[in-house]
């Protein structure tokens, strides 16, 4: 083939791909103003105003995501690894901005653009991170909506598409693999990958379900169980109070909390596999899922110790039930807070980080490197010390009792050098904003973690950052929803290169 036949090909390739991602983006942008239905339902209900930024917010974009849809109407294509990388990437950055819409345009909140943009795009990665004060003041509406924003972002708003992109003739298991959080992302629960995106939205609703009625029959009100089960599920750590779980001050709440951000931080396939089976011998032959508990109870166990040994709270009780909360709301990268941890004992607040930083299983809704991740690392920096010992030795690594593929290894190893590079580059870039090293340090890592609480300026909210830093760590979020390789690869020269 010569080479000007050759460049017309590429041309049509390339058309075609943009036809493609332009018609997915259109199916996108409607899915985020459908996101807007709810909230003006709530405040007809509540009757408690700020209905008009979410009417605006939904003709705007439901208007641009249609005349797309219909101008892009012929494209058909199955998407391929340079199209699912650029959709993903593209879609978070998109719908992250389309859904601060309502939020800059309400009167009561009165934010400015970098302050919406930071709050859409942190509950759309569950990231938890806020600029807002006196939660308790605002219309539900408001508060319906971040919630709402959370729940939708932990499964995943790309993975709810992938279940609609058939009926437009367009494949999306690139997509599904992009944006799905972990290592090991070719494992399918059903042969279509349309059906695992619909069981694994089926598992997701129904544990949603279950823990917003036993938040109610706890004694919070059905806004409150709605609530905050879709910020405990999507481990977003959100809350429609300024004092988190503590506003409830209630024993029983906090215990449900526990046992659906545990549920949420074990990988969904996971469950799905325990339940079609009615046994719970799934999770007990899971390695990453017995490392996880054993980090839990080894937790617990150290900062109970610790505030013991501090005099924290009165009694036994209080440091279990405090210490239990605090741990699992971190390791699930949830965020909720029953009192303030800077409060605590110097080492809890960087204990409770570094267990935010390793987050729960691959395949949950949390974030952080995954104890997947954690495990495998282990099992490496453990064969290289046997070679020392051993120098003309074999040691193969293993998981459940399989030969780990040595492109998964690789690919752990990549993931953390990328993981603190990012943070190093994003902490400097914090820096010349002139944050102070522990906000900056914190921060950085809370949101590239997808975590929400860290210290210094940012210990009770991100309001006080510079505006470079909010639009720093809104990307930050973003990268490290996408577990960093998905936007890093649209950052190679090779990538565009036909």
């Amino acid at each position: 083939m010569d080479s000007s036949a050759k460049l017309h090909k590429n041309k049509q390739i390339s058309s075609k791909f943009s036809r493609t991602v332009l018609r997915i983006m259109g199916l996108l942008l409607i899915i985020s103003s459908l996101i807007m239905l709810p909230p003006i339902f709530i405040g007809f209900l509540y009757k408690d105003g700020d209905i008009k930024p979410f009417v605006k917010g939904f003709s705007a974009l439901f208007l641009l995501g249609s005349t797309l849809l219909f101008i892009y109407r012929s494209a058909k294509s199955d998407l391929n690894i340079r199209s699912g990388f650029i959709v993903v990437g593209m879609s978070w950055l998109i719908i992250g901005g389309s859904c601060a819409i309502p939020l800059y345009f309400s009167e009561s909140l009165n934010l400015s653009l970098t302050d919406a943009v930071l709050e859409s795009v942190s509950a759309l990665t569950t990231t938890g991170a806020t600029i807002i004060n006196h939660l308790d003041d605002l219309p539900h509406s408001i508060l319906f909506y971040r919630q709402l924003l959370q729940w939708l972002g932990g499964m995943g708003i790309i993975v709810l598409a992938i279940a609609i992109l058939p009926m437009l003739r367009i494949g999306g298991m690139q997509m599904f693999k992009a944006e799905t959080p972990g290592p090991m992302k070719d494992n399918k629960l059903t042969p279509r990958i349309t059906e695992t995106a619909k069981t694994l939205w089926y598992l997701y609703l129904g544990i949603t379900l279950l823990c917003a009625l036993a938040y109610y029959m706890a004694g919070m009100n059905g806004f409150d169980a709605i609530g905050h089960a879709f910020s405990t599920l999507s481990t977003g750590g959100m809350s429609t109070h300024d004092d988190s779980m503590a506003y409830f001050d209630n024993s029983l709440i906090e215990f449900i909390a526990m046992v659906f951000m545990f549920v949420a931080g074990i990988n969904f396939s996971s469950h799905f596999v325990a339940w079609r089976a009615a046994s719970l011998q799934p999770y007990l032959n899971d390695t990453e899922i017995r490392a996880y508990v054993s980090v839990v109870f080894a937790a617990i166990v150290i900062i109970v110790i610790l505030l013991i040994s501090n005099d924290s709270y009165p009694s036994l009780f209080e440091s279990i039930r405090h210490a239990s909360f605090q741990v699992i709301s971190m390791i699930t990268t949830t965020g909720f807070t029953t009192n303030d941890v800077s409060q605590m004992p110097n080492l809890v607040p960087f204990l409770l980080i570094l267990l935010g930083t390793m987050g729960a299983c691959a395949g949950s809704t949390s974030g952080g490197i995954k104890m997947i991740r954690v495990v495998l690392l282990n099992k490496l920096s453990m064969r290289e010390l046997y070679r020392l010992i051993h120098p003309h030795g074999q040691f193969i690594i293993k998981l459940d009792g399989k030969t780990v593929n040595y492109r998964v290894l690789d690919s752990v190893s990549a993931f953390m050098l990328q993981f603190i590079f990012i943070l190093a580059i994003f902490t400097l870039i914090l820096l010349f904003f002139g944050e102070d090293l522990t906000t900056a340090g914190t921060s950085v890592l809370s949101s590239v973690a997808n975590i929400g609480p860290a210290l210094g300026t940012t210990h009770i909210n991100y309001s006080g950052l510079a505006d470079g830093s909010k639009w720093t760590l809104s990307l930050a979020m973003i990268f490290g929803r996408l577990e960093i390789f998905t936007l890093f690869v649209l950052l190679i020269p090779t990538y565009w290169e036909s």
